[in-house]
């Protein structure tokens, strides 16, 4: 950011979980004063306590159920009112997701659940977010997808429809909102490292299972959170100002667009 310029207000969703959190201590960085909400306070306090050791700016938390339309609403509202702007807003909750299971055997409803509750969950606060920064006249808002949208990979179930559909929806966002000088940009990640743990998404074991993900990408390696999280610092702070409707494409390789 520059010298003497305003610190902007940041919303981030899933505040509390691995990517909200490392975007949480980005813009922590870099001044920003943060609304930080989720569904579990717990989670959210933590990340809270951490990147206020970080900045000088303030920090807030609230509980918000980002699949709830009243709740987002009433959040973001509030945020206006006690920050007389929204400058950028991150959606990186948590979804219903089963992965593993062959398509001719999984259930119907395990494949709807991830496509369905993703797209409601980004479409309720990019609406509650743009609905604030279109009349301001400015404003970034950051969706997230992963590398199953562009790719063809058995075993992921209706994770990757969400992910197409998340995408779908960015671009409609960002053509309907864009000539009032508001940006809608996806984040595209392959399976991030610093968040695979020690349970792996597909029924293999765990080291077997990193190596198979490193040899879908070009580099032979995959993202971490800390690059997710400049990224989204970049893309908001303007270094990306003719970017809108994109995807960012942070797959090492996985996916070629």
């Amino acid at each position: 950011m520059a010298a003497g310029a305003p610190s902007q207000k940041v919303v981030i969703h899933g505040a509390g979980g691995a990517i909200g959190a490392a975007v949480a201590e980005g813009f922590a960085r870099r001044g920003a004063e943060l609304f930080l909400a989720g569904r579990h306070t717990a989670a959210v306090d933590a990340t809270a306590d951490r990147v206020r050791a970080l900045t000088t700016a303030p920090v807030h938390v609230a509980e918000v159920d980002a699949y709830d339309q009243a709740a987002v609403t009433a959040h973001t509202d509030a945020v206006v009112d006690a920050a007389d702007r929204l400058d950028v807003m991150l959606n990186a909750v948590g979804i219903p997701l089963v992965q593993g299971v062959p398509l001719l055997e999984i259930s119907l409803d395990d494949v709807l659940a991830p496509a369905t509750s993703w797209l409601r969950t980004q479409f309720l606060t990019t609406q509650a977010a743009a609905r604030h920064m279109a009349p301001q006249g400015s404003g970034t808002i950051l969706t997230l997808s992963a590398s199953p949208a562009r790719m063809s990979i058995a075993g992921v179930g209706g994770f990757a429809a969400a992910c197409a559909a998340v995408e779908a929806l960015t671009r409609t966002f960002a053509a309907e909102v864009g000539p009032s000088g508001v940006r809608v940009v996806c984040l595209r990640p392959q399976r991030i490292l610093d968040t695979i743990g020690d349970t792996p998404d597909l029924p293999m074991p765990l080291e077997d299972f990193t190596q198979f993900l490193e040899s879908l990408t070009s580099s032979k390696s995959l993202p971490t959170l800390a690059d997710v999280a400049q990224m989204a610092v970049f893309l908001a702070e303007g270094g990306a100002c003719a970017m809108n409707g994109a995807i960012v494409n942070l797959t090492c390789g996985m996916s070629p667009d």
